[in-house]
């Protein structure tokens, strides 16, 4: 908890100026969470274009994951156009046919004869420095990044048996709001009795909240009220129980550890007024049975399509729309609300840094 109230100016929400700056210090500079590693099993890729620059993660036959431009060396086209993983024993572009490794070496061109010359050796596919840790892969757009606050969420991570899990289901929402204004609604418990009375509320008692910092990266546990009045706080089996865990991956992801499984959600801004929101949910298996499957799926419609789609993201929809209307200077956060002035205090930080380096 914090031990004030604090005010936040809204241009943070809705300054195209301030949006422009963000994308250029942050997102620009920073890692990024992309996935996460149990999308991808050996020799197989998939795409990602949420962050405007055309990806292709993949994997290869050794298990390294890679994250590469999804555009052929020879003329430019995109390699691999489906939003699905695929198989990658050979990525062939559908041009000229000119094939790749998953691990990005050009494996050969059709009448090599044509190019005199050629090193073959020096066009295998652009590449972005990346990193995979604790079950997710993270890439950055300089090679400059510094990837040390992402690996530190590894141990963590690895304790919830992240990378062995099961990838359910990912969905992709378009959300007329600031990125931020998704990001927010995870740093705080104090909506969680009123905003979502219908879907997950009796789960949690109000306000019951911890929360701390790996390195720019918050987490938090928040309490389920059937169960914090006799739990071992001793028993990790006993505390996943009865505690949720969300971890805020700065500058823009949320990691949801309920009791049974876990989602990702991924938020990808677009313009000052709108993101993407991907949401990934990993389970222990994958169901092998209809009971199971009914089990998973009723989970999946109730985060997904009730507590986030509904409730979270339609949220923070109205919140801009608020926002846009002008008539507020400052929004006003209360102590259940410190882990939102927290991140934009990080975000704060990371502006002012960059202004002074580039000074």
């Amino acid at each position: 908890m914090g031990d004030r109230i604090v005010e936040l100016s809204t241009s943070i929400y809705i300054d195209p100026d301030r949006y422009d700056r963000e994308q250029d210090t942050l997102f620009a500079t920073m890692p990024l969470l992309l996935a996460p590693s149990a999308m991808l099993p050996p020799a197989s890729a998939v795409t990602h274009d949420g962050y405007g620059v055309p990806l292709l993660i993949t994997r290869d036959y050794d298990g390294a994951a890679h994250v590469f431009a999804n555009v052929c060396r020879h003329r430019g086209t995109r390699l691999i156009d489906a939003d699905t993983v695929v198989p990658a024993k050979r990525i062939v572009c559908p041009y000229h046919a000119w094939a790749y490794k998953s691990d990005g070496a050009l494996a050969g061109l059709p009448r090599a004869d044509c190019f005199p010359g050629f090193d073959k050796d020096a066009h295998g596919l652009i590449e972005f420095a990346s990193a995979e840790a604790g079950g997710l892969i993270w890439f950055a757009k300089s090679r400059e990044a510094d990837f040390t606050d992402a690996n530190a969420l590894g141990p963590d991570l690895d304790a919830f048996g992240l990378s062995g899990l099961h990838l359910y289901r990912r969905r992709t929402h378009d959300v007329a709001s600031n990125w931020k204004l998704v990001i927010d609604a995870f740093l705080e418990s104090y909506h969680v009795k009123r905003l979502h009375a219908a879907t997950i509320a009796d789960f949690f008692a109000d306000g019951i909240t911890a929360a701390d910092r790996i390195g720019k990266h918050q987490r938090a546990a928040v309490g389920r009220a059937d169960y914090l009045a006799e739990v071992d706080r001793d028993d990790w089996s006993a505390l996943r129980k009865a505690v949720t865990y969300t971890y805020q991956l700065f500058p823009n992801s949320v990691v949801i550890v309920s009791p049974d499984y876990i989602n990702l959600l991924i938020v990808m801004p677009q313009s000052v007024g709108h993101c993407l929101v991907e949401d990934l949910m990993l389970i222990p298996e994958a169901p092998a049975t209809n009971e199971a499957e009914d089990h998973w799926q009723r989970s999946w419609d109730l985060l997904d399509g009730g507590t986030f789609g509904a409730e979270d993201f339609h949220a923070a929809a109205l919140g801009q729309r608020g926002l846009e209307s002008g008539l507020l200077d400052h929004i006003t956060l209360g102590t259940l609300e410190n882990g939102i002035a927290e991140f934009h205090g990080q975000v704060e930080a990371a502006l002012a840094q960059s202004t002074g380096t580039r000074g």
